[in-house]
């Protein structure tokens, strides 16, 4: 991965978190805050719905619980077992490697997420850990409609905006299309993302389309105050130069790192190296337990306790949101993944 590959990589990453914190902010906005009122309508609910987005494959499940989560709809202990189910971009690998395993993997994770979620909640009253709430967008009352002389919440965002906002846009909005739209071009010509038509690329093009249309219909109002004031101003620059530092450093660290004869020549510390790679907010290095355990050289104890703790680029857009969070959910996960790893390795599975 050069640099060029590393600043793609951190594009998309930076947009996809921009998109899903648009599109949660647009939906709980529209409807008057049902959707946070949904989320929030049970600690259980979220413990699943939590689990259940870690365990898909990739990253982009763990993106949007960082998302929720940054938007107060999520506890800390959901978006913790989310971490838990996540195994980023090595899920596919262990589709194409062992399919059969790879599914039993990703439901025993979900369960797993599920159960630590509740006892992630538990601990952090006991250690009187709150969430961070500096960034928590608060419901609007202009566009909830609270105000009693401002219009419904669904006027901010009326069909009927966009030929205004198009005709003679704000600066605001134009440089935001021109920023999406810039976006959308690189997407199609194969030059950011993969260059296949893969479901990835549908899902970056389909939220670059989503993206435009919110741009083209929302009130100056919520296009100012909710996205350009709060999510771009707020987030997206610190999610951008997290994710670049964080993959540069990674890239040449590791690249001076030679864990093959460490794993071979010292199995029984596999496990523990195992946990202690999954802190790496990184896909790659985890790619070696996937390949040992494709080849017969680990047990199923290890492959777990990798995915259990790394949380592959989950965790990036966390950082900049609050690195305290951070650092507790991937201490949790440690002493999590290698309480449940050493059990299975002690019953030889």
């Amino acid at each position: 991965m050069d640099i060029f590959s590393i600043i793609q990589h951190s594009l998309l990453i930076t947009f996809f978190v921009f998109s899903m914190m648009l599109l949660v902010d647009f939906v709980n906005i529209a409807t008057r805050g049902a959707t946070s009122r949904l989320m929030q309508g049970g600690r259980w609910r979220q413990y699943t719905l939590a689990s259940f987005l870690g365990s898909t494959p990739g990253c982009l499940g763990a993106f949007m619980n960082v998302t929720l989560y940054v938007h107060g709809m999520l506890s800390f202990g959901a978006v913790t077992g989310g971490m838990i189910a996540t195994s980023g971009d090595e899920a596919f690998i262990m589709l194409s490697q062992f399919p059969g395993t790879a599914m039993m993997l990703f439901g025993l994770l979900f369960v797993l997420g599920i159960g630590f979620a509740w006892l992630s909640d538990r601990l952090i009253k006991i250690l009187h850990v709150t969430p961070c709430e500096a960034c928590l967008q608060a419901d609007c009352e202009e566009c909830m409609g609270a105000v009693e002389d401002s219009p419904p919440a669904w006027h901010a965002f009326r069909f009927e905006n966009v030929w205004k906002n198009v005709r003679d846009p704000s600066f605001t909005r134009f440089l935001l299309f021109i920023l999406i739209g810039s976006f959308l071009v690189l997407v199609l010509a194969g030059i950011i993302g993969d260059p296949n038509w893969t479901w990835k690329r549908i899902t970056f093009l389909s939220l670059t389309l989503s993206s435009l249309y919110i741009i083209m219909v929302s009130s100056e109002h919520y296009l100012h105050a909710h996205i350009w004031d709060h999510i771009m101003k707020r987030h997206l620059f610190r999610v951008f130069l997290w994710t670049f530092g964080a993959l540069f450093f990674l890239h040449w660290g590791l690249s001076f790192w030679n864990l093959d004869a460490v794993i071979k020549t010292h199995m029984m510390w596999v496990l523990l190296l195992a946990a202690l790679m999954g802190i790496v907010p990184e896909s790659g290095p985890h790619l070696i337990f996937v390949m040992m355990y494709a080849k017969g050289l680990i047990p199923f104890s290890v492959l777990l306790t990798s995915s259990f703790v790394q949380d592959g680029h989950g965790m990036l857009p966390l950082l900049s949101y609050s690195i305290k969070d951070s650092i507790l959910i991937k201490v949790l996960n440690f002493i999590f993944g290698i309480g449940i790893g050493f059990i299975l390795y002690a019953f030889g599975v």
